[in-house]
């Protein structure tokens, strides 16, 4: 497989995919340009090399065209960051972006729109009936899918060379994202250091395993993390169970959760996952105590509870001080970390010790040689918000990327450059 770091892009001009969907204020500044950041190396790399880059992104979920979704806003902060003038295309394709491709020379950089301004890169109809027949439905599918392969033709014809750094994207089947590598051959395509990154990471965590391997999973509800927890139960010899689906667990061994967040129709799922921890040989660590509070609110009034005793009208938002001591005990025993999910509501000042604790200890952990991986949106900006991510191995750029890299998935943006 051709890598970036071995390619010389004289005088060739790449089509990078990328992930600038980055936050806007309403006067579209950027918040959070991480996503620009990260992928500046292999922005650079081809730029330094004496080619030139065509660069292609989403913002946001349009439905169609939609200013306040234009990737405009942003032009004049990736040049900054760039340190290149970055040229503007109105449309990613017709005459404009055709052009503005062609007539490229080494060292400069094209900025296309929204690429999902187009139906066809997503690759899914707009404006169906909702009560159209089976037989319009396929017929639009069949008709899109044309469409969505003419699209990712038209977006490789202005390129030698395809380049995909998006790995948050990389679990969709989209046209620049996956179709686009079919028109290259396979010594003109590549991961951008970015997406090489985020393989080696979730390979690392996942198949080159240094034990004891622990994964913390938090989030809200069992039903979103199930397949993830079984992929891992079969991997891991400690698994984490913290966040809201705590309480579900909870209650399903018959225990008193008050308000708290619980799942009522997965109450047996719980149970079963508890059981195959057993017959795998898997230590499930379920939290001991929550910090309580009798109401939704950074402001409520807060007490310590064991779990499986909340009182009626109090709801778990974080883990007790007790719950902190055993999570951070199996963290620092552990050489492989892999942390998705915080212990409670931490955007909620009061609320976001437990989350810290864990942060901390995984910090601790890696100092003395553990790998950790830290992925999940809420995860990321968790320990962002505690000033820790340069204290672990790897943070993910890739949110449902990396769920369903865990999950065991193929995702079909790895795929397409790599063939499996």
């Amino acid at each position: 497989m051709q890598t970036i770091d071995s390619f010389d892009f004289a005088g060739k001009k790449a089509f990078v995919r990328v992930d600038f969907n980055v936050p806007l204020d309403e006067n579209f500044h950027i918040t959070d340009d991480t996503r620009i950041r990260a992928a500046l190396p292999t922005l650079k790399k081809i730029l330094g090399d004496g080619g030139s880059v065509v660069i292609g992104s989403h913002l946001g979920r349009p439905k169609g065209n939609d200013d306040k979704f234009s990737l405009r806003h942003i032009r004049a902060h990736v040049a900054e960051l760039l340190g290149v003038d970055v040229q503007f295309a109105s449309d990613c394709v017709g005459e404009e972006a055709e052009l503005k491709a062609c007539a490229l020379q080494p060292g400069e950089a094209l900025l296309l729109e929204n690429l999902r301004f187009h139906a066809e890169e997503e690759g899914k109809p707009r404006g169906l009936a909702d009560d159209a027949s089976d037989e319009v439905k396929a017929a639009a599918k069949k008709e899109m899918k044309e469409k969505q392969r003419k699209f990712a033709e038209t977006l490789a014809s202005y390129a030698d060379v395809y380049v995909n750094d998006a790995f948050g994207t990389a679990h969709r089947a989209h046209a620049s994202t996956a179709l686009m590598a079919d028109c290259f051959d396979a010594d003109h395509k590549m991961f951008g250091y970015l997406m090489e990154k985020e393989v080696r990471a979730v390979e690392k965590v996942l198949n080159d395993i240094n034990r004891p391997f622990t994964a913390i999973m938090g989030g809200s509800k069992v039903s979103s993390k199930i397949e993830i927890i079984e992929n891992l139960l079969g991997k891991v010899d400690n698994l984490i169970i913290c966040g809201g689906m705590t309480y579900t667990f909870m209650k399903a061994l018959g225990g008193k959760i008050g308000s708290s967040i619980c799942e009522d129709d997965k109450l047996d799922l719980a149970l079963s996952l508890i059981e195959k921890a057993k017959a795998r040989g898997v230590k499930l660590v379920l939290s001991s105590d929550s910090k309580i509070a009798d109401r939704f609110s950074n402001d409520a009034n807060t007490a310590i509870a064991p779990n499986n005793n909340i009182p009626d009208g109090w709801q778990g938002l974080d883990i007790g001080p007790e719950t902190e001591r055993e999570f951070a005990d199996v963290i620092r025993s552990s050489k492989t970390i892999l942390w998705n999910g915080p212990t409670g509501v931490f955007e909620f000042d009061n609320f976001s010790h437990g989350s810290r604790v864990v942060a901390e200890a995984i910090v601790e952990a890696t100092k003395a040689g553990a790998y950790s991986l830290v992925g999940g949106g809420d995860s990321v900006a968790c320990i962002n918000k505690f000033g820790l991510a340069d204290g672990v191995s790897y943070v993910s750029t890739g949110g449902g990327a990396l769920l369903e890299a865990i999950e065991g998935k193929v995702l079909p943006g790895i795929k397409a450059i790599r063939g499996y």
